[in-house]
């Protein structure tokens, strides 16, 4: 990756959340660490624990979902980064247009899979209408390229 440069954009790292296995309850973190072709350390998909850890396919890593998606959900279907069940609660990037793409999160360098689009499970998790109301903005589903250590508040940087 080191002849990969960078381009500087005003977007960060606003939250982080793991949970050991599926359907237990995410648990914020101030840094976790990622471990390529895995996951983030304690987090249920690390460790192939997670409700669609059986399922086949790239971009099992990591997910990441939009503050500002989040902050405009209608209060009937208000929920906060844990509740969104994503590990990353990014500020200031529009994620769908990052499939096909590097990004680097203070030191670790991802690869933008695929969208996550939300699933009846979320709804299951949460309450009725959620996944409804995130449908076409539910996030990023990324594999971990390089690892180390991602803290909240760390600068989002994509990679070209």
């Amino acid at each position: 990756m080191s002849e990969i440069s960078s381009v500087a954009i005003k977007a960060c790292v606003e939250g982080l959340f793991i949970a050991s296995r599926a359907r237990e309850p995410l648990v914020s973190r101030r840094e976790v660490t990622a471990l390529t072709g895995r996951g983030l350390e304690g987090d249920r998909y690390c460790y192939r624990r997670g409700s669609f850890s059986h399922w086949p396919g790239r971009g099992r890593d990591v997910t990441l979902i939009e503050a500002e998606v989040l902050a405009s959900l209608p209060a009937r279907c208000a929920i906060g980064g844990a509740q969104a069940r994503r590990n990353i609660v990014t500020r200031g990037l529009e994620l769908n247009a990052l499939v096909g793409q590097f990004l680097q999160l203070g030191e670790v360098v991802l690869y933008g899979v695929r969208r996550c689009e939300p699933c009846p499970h979320l709804d299951q998790l949460t309450g009725p209408g959620v996944m409804a109301a995130l449908v076409g903005r539910g996030g990023l589903r990324a594999d971990i390229v390089e690892g180390g250590v991602i803290r909240v508040g760390d600068g989002i940087a994509l990679l070209t």
